[in-house]
């Protein structure tokens, strides 16, 4: 007997037929000697509405009540599949972040999980029920409902199979797995069969949209093997796991693109000492990521330094650096939320040279700028123009040769 995990997310799940398809497939699961642990997202759009309503009210709503109110998503979707699996003649239990016992600390709309009690999730298994946990949230030491962030349910899914020692974690979404790029963008994009957690974390990192990088940085540090696949289809998908030998033949991966950054310039600063610091000490502290950073080369004592910050976060970012700026006398501060940042990822850049002088003159050859560079071991991104974006993917696409089932391999 082999125990479960399977996730599905808000397209999966987004009406009642779609419902009852999902429970029908759970039952099939179970019946095959399974136990069954479901995690479930709020049905599809149900976030999006409940957060406008939100800053339909408030400027600036506290994060507490957002968490409050975000959650209530997939406490409808609980209750739902359990009632779908009923009608079907099986037990179903539906427990909330709290009713599991998912733990986190108290970082509203951002929690991180720090343990799950699963013996509550255990007992209802034993009595042959399929347990269904909302996914996205938890509760901290003193009693109050947060929110994992964007994608959470992804990452309760993967720390619930950790917790209860999964067999498998199956993240159940509207693809049939982790492409080479984009289908809708690269119609000739392909399934790639097996992926590193590494790979994979770049890829969700800089855009792809299949899994939330903190589920994968937690299936990587429990060794969870997770399987992307379609809730359309029965075809097999994409497993996520550790590397293999193979795996560095690859020269790239896939290629990814992201709109969702906008990029912040503070002009004529201080080149001085503790300046930068003092910026970015301040951005820290009001919890906002950066990512990409430049600063140019300092004439006459005065340097411009820029920057990239996710787009939802950029008018709290550009209030933070104006309040700084007015402490240092800068003045000029400009924000463009028009650009995107386009990356090529593959296990074997860690030991071929050349992908990035290839990557660059492809760009070149179709007229595409490139604003900014950020490099890791595994993945090489720049920023470009937004209007370029869909055009930047096709191109690395093609002249990486990933098309059609081809991956570009070490010589």
């Amino acid at each position: 007997m082999a125990l479960v995990v399977q996730k599905y997310g808000g397209t999966s799940i987004g009406s009642v037929e779609r419902v009852r398809a999902v429970a029908e497939r759970v039952v099939e699961t179970q019946k095959k000697g399974n136990k069954v642990v479901v995690v479930l997202s709020a049905m599809s759009g149900e976030t999006d509405k409940l957060i406008n309503l939100a800053y339909q009210i408030a400027k600036y709503p506290k994060e507490r009540e957002l968490d409050m109110l975000m959650s209530t998503g997939e406490q409808v979707s609980i209750a739902l599949l359990s009632m779908a699996i009923h009608e079907l003649g099986y037990e179903a239990r539906s427990m909330t972040g709290h009713q599991a016992r998912i733990l986190t600390n108290s970082e509203h709309t951002k929690a991180k999980i720090l343990a799950i009690e699963n013996k509550y999730i255990v007992k209802e298994l034993d009595k042959g029920k399929v347990v269904i946990i909302a996914g996205f949230q938890g509760i901290d030491d003193r009693g109050e409902i947060t929110t994992l962030g964007r994608g959470g349910s992804d990452l309760s899914g993967v720390a619930l199979a950790a917790s209860l020692k999964a067999d498998i974690c199956e993240i159940y979404t509207d693809v049939e797995g982790v492409f080479t790029a984009d289908p809708n963008i690269v119609p000739e994009a392909t399934k790639i069969p097996t992926i590193s957690y590494d790979e994979m974390l770049e890829l969700a990192g800089l855009g792809a949209k299949v899994l939330q990088t903190r589920s994968v940085e937690f299936a990587k540090r429990y060794g969870v093997t997770i399987h992307v696949r379609s809730s359309f289809s029965n075809e097999e998908g994409t497993l996520v796991t550790g590397e293999d030998e193979k795996m560095e033949g690859v020269l790239v991966r896939g290629v990814t693109c992201s709109k969702n950054e906008a990029k912040i310039t503070i002009l004529k600063v201080p080149d001085k000492p503790g300046i930068a610091a003092k910026i970015f000490s301040k951005i820290s502290q009001a919890n906002i990521m950066v990512d990409m950073i430049v600063q140019n080369i300092s004439e006459k004592g005065i340097t411009d330094i820029s920057f990239t910050v996710p787009k939802i976060e950029s008018a709290r970012a550009m209030e933070v650096i104006k309040s700084v700026a007015d402490e240092l006398g800068i003045k000029d501060i400009k924000i463009d939320d028009k650009i995107a940042k386009l990356s090529a990822v593959g296990l074997g850049m860690r030991s071929h040279t050349g992908i990035a002088s290839k990557m660059f003159s492809a760009l070149a050859d179709v007229g595409i700028n490139i604003l900014m560079i950020s490099t890791s071991e595994i993945a090489i991104s720049c920023a470009i123009d937004a209007k370029f974006s869909e055009l930047g993917v096709r191109i690395l696409h093609e002249v990486f040769e990933l098309g059609q089932g081809k991956e570009t391999l070490l010589a």
